[in-house]
């Protein structure tokens, strides 16, 4: 069964980061539907929902390789921002672990401070200000 998977498969496109939104976004707007009383806006949610799903689904199975690639670079390049912006942020919460982060009154630049020092001085590599800080 699985080789004849793989035997469908090629010359396809497959699974990428635009196809993989395009899924979550469609399910989620089906399954949103349901939540809506009025049962023309539920219709019209759930069909735009279904239709969002066949467009992944679509570029799935499309043999159309190079144009497929152009419109997940063009996803993925207008999407940079926000994917950076979540990435900071789960990096962030892993260094909260082990850091404090405090930022420097003078110059607002964010410095590391280990945990479990005590009372330290702290010297901002940018401006060159000390603070004293609890780590």
């Amino acid at each position: 069964m699985r080789e004849k998977m793989v035997r469908f498969m090629q010359g396809r496109y497959g699974v990428d980061s635009l196809s993989k939104f395009l899924l979550v976004c469609g399910l989620v707007v089906v399954f949103g539907a349901a939540f809506f009383d009025n049962l023309f806006i539920s219709s019209i949610c759930n069909v735009f929902g279904w239709v969002i799903i066949i467009c992944c689904y679509f570029r799935l199975f499309s043999r159309n390789v190079t144009k497929r690639y152009a419109e997940n670079q063009a996803f993925l390049t207008k999407t940079y921002r926000i994917r950076c912006f979540f990435h900071r942020q789960k990096e962030m919460l892993k260094q909260r672990r082990v850091y404090h982060i405090y930022r420097c009154p003078g110059c607002k630049q964010k410095i590391r401070i280990p945990r479990g020092k005590g009372k330290i001085e702290v010297r901002c590599p940018k401006c060159g200000a000390t603070f004293i800080k609890k780590s």
